[in-house]
């Protein structure tokens, strides 16, 4: 069997620990606000965050359920789980256990109050068997919370193709892209987790406006977080004019101050366990 811990999800998100969602764009951060919200935290409650990377989730429910409730996050890359240890410490929350694991099965025992996941599940090769893993952390009239993509702005999807023609297929498939299949819509996604065997399963989608102050911090950007992987694929020598073309297509875009306003759409879907 292959160890998840040396899949290449690990190792990429392993290599952009260090860096990842430094570049001061807000991204992550206020889509897993969102998601907290809607899971409505409650004080003493416990918390699984499945794919925590540095604790987008993690940390603000920590806060959220209070020294009495908990938050364990699991995550592949052992560099994420230590940045999320070492800022959990900084921060003073010791209701926070950070772990390295696989998110399909996350190491674990529950049951758990809520079961979060945010921008993790399309990178995982069973989705759904990886819903009925959760499932059965939960306690009865636990609740899910998962982050998935919406539709981009055209803008958007013009930089991303400029990425596609050096994306090999296992990165182009319905899955990953979600461009068909169970992430392309809120029905797919809501049908995905009731066949897992949640109940009550519902959407709250949203457009997440993204500012990028100048091309550059968009760059920089796509070098700190999963996108790594396209710039990866790209020669090393063809790597000047990919950066040239996309900065052409930013500039075409920007405001008058250099700033780029980009729009990401943001599924978020709810349920229970029954």
């Amino acid at each position: 069997m292959t160890d998840p811990a040396q899949s290449p999800v690990a190792a990429l998100f392993d290599l952009v620990s260090s860096t990842y969602d430094t570049t001061g764009v807000a991204f992550f951060q206020p889509i897993a606000d969102r998601l907290i919200g809607e899971l409505a935290p409650e004080p003493g409650e416990s918390w699984l965050d499945v794919g925590c990377g540095a604790g987008a989730v993690a940390l603000p429910a920590a806060r959220a359920v209070g020294p009495a409730g908990s938050v364990v996050g699991v995550d592949i890359a052992p560099g994420m789980v230590e940045r999320l240890e070492r800022t959990a410490e900084e921060l003073g929350l010791g209701n926070v256990t950070p772990l390295v694991g696989d998110a399909a099965e996350p190491p674990v025992d529950g049951p758990f109050d809520v079961v979060a996941s945010s921008l993790v599940l399309f990178f995982l090769s069973d989705p759904a068997g990886a819903l009925r893993s959760w499932l059965g952390l939960l306690r009865p009239g636990g609740r899910l919370g998962v982050a998935t993509f919406g539709p981009q702005d055209a803008w958007w999807d013009e930089l991303d193709s400029v990425f596609r023609p050096y994306l090999p297929q296992e990165m182009l498939d319905a899955r990953t892209s979600g461009r068909d299949g169970p992430f392309a819509s809120d029905a797919g996604m809501e049908s995905l987790v009731s066949a897992a065997g949640f109940v009550g399963a519902r959407t709250v989608a949203f457009q997440l406006p993204v500012r990028f102050a100048s091309p550059g911090q968009y760059l920089d950007w796509t070098m700190t977080t999963g996108q790594r992987a396209m710039w990866m694929r790209i020669p090393e020598g063809e790597r000047p004019s990919v950066r040239e073309r996309l900065t052409s297509l930013l500039r075409d875009h920007a405001e008058a101050d250099g700033a780029v306003l980009l729009h990401q759409g943001v599924r978020l879907t709810l349920a229970e366990r029954a």
